[in-house]
């Protein structure tokens, strides 16, 4: 049994003109590996790892199978997603300036888990804050503890979520393009925390990605989306030779060092791709 399995997951929002289905019969596991999923925007990535929490309010979610480890994720009460969330399926997302409250300093928010759901004193929990923070390589974590998010850059307050979702030791991250907002040399050194996490702690990591050239390197496994439906998946290694026209067609729009200096091509879309 793989740690997570997902079978014909759909996603629909009730709009004027009728339900809009968001993501249409996505289905995939994960064991404790690197599984990607790509596309474009608007191609369903960030709802699918979101629908996995059960976070789309005012969305029916719906599938023929939504498990981890074993546990029914549609059928879990509240109280027992609420339970999973966090310490053992964690979730990073795009941005941190959008998720690390402003007016909190960044120790607050780090033991504030750790003091009301594990129930550790003060000291305790500050100590494995600064644990985690020394883990994704930040040097001086005293002063970040003391920190507001706004006194932080993107590659700190990203590492800073990072350690926030890890700080419960999760079997399942699932990260939402975490390194989209970074400089590539913080990019590279965020990729490589998470592959030292992914490779000691034996986490599951789902990431979801637009940039096909850093999952071809860093994943393991590559789910292609489009419209909310899967139009392929394969090993990343093999994804400079994926078969289906829209993967082909991404790849093409890609520049390439020393290649011709035209115009990129543009994705010419099957109308069929959507059906």
């Amino acid at each position: 049994m793989s740690l997570l399995e997902v079978e014909d997951l759909r996603v629909s929002f009730p709009t004027e003109a009728g339900p809009f289905e968001a993501v249409r019969g996505v289905s995939f596991s994960l064991d404790r590996e690197r599984l990607a999923i790509v596309g474009e925007s608007g191609s369903g990535k960030t709802m699918t790892g979101r629908a996995i929490l059960r976070l789309i309010p005012g969305a029916a979610v719906t599938a023929r199978r939504l498990a981890f480890d074993g546990i029914d994720l549609l059928a879990a009460s509240t109280g027992r997603m609420r339970a999973l969330r966090g310490r053992r399926i964690a979730m990073v997302m795009q941005d941190p300036k959008f998720s690390l409250n402003p007016v909190m300093r960044i120790g607050e928010q780090l033991t504030e888990g750790l003091r009301r759901r594990d129930g550790l004193g003060a000291r305790v929990a500050r100590g494995k804050a600064i644990d985690m923070l020394e883990a994704v390589q930040i040097r001086d974590p005293e002063r970040v503890l003391d920190a507001y998010p706004h006194e932080l850059s993107g590659g700190m307050g990203q590492r800073v979520m990072i350690a926030m979702m890890l700080i419960p030791d999760p079997d399942l991250l699932i990260a939402d393009e975490p390194t989209s907002a970074l400089d590539v040399t913080v990019q590279a050194e965020v990729l490589a925390i998470l592959d030292r996490l992914v490779r000691e702690r034996g986490l599951g990591l789902l990431f979801i990605s637009h940039d096909l050239q850093l999952v071809s390197r860093f994943c393991d496994r590559v789910i292609v989306m489009y419209r909310g439906k899967v139009m392929e998946e394969l090993a990343a290694a093999d994804l400079d030779a994926a078969r289906h026209p829209y993967t082909r067609g991404l790849l093409n729009c890609l520049p390439k060092i020393g290649g011709p200096r035209g115009p990129l091509p543009v994705l010419d879309r099957d109308a069929a791709w959507a059906e």
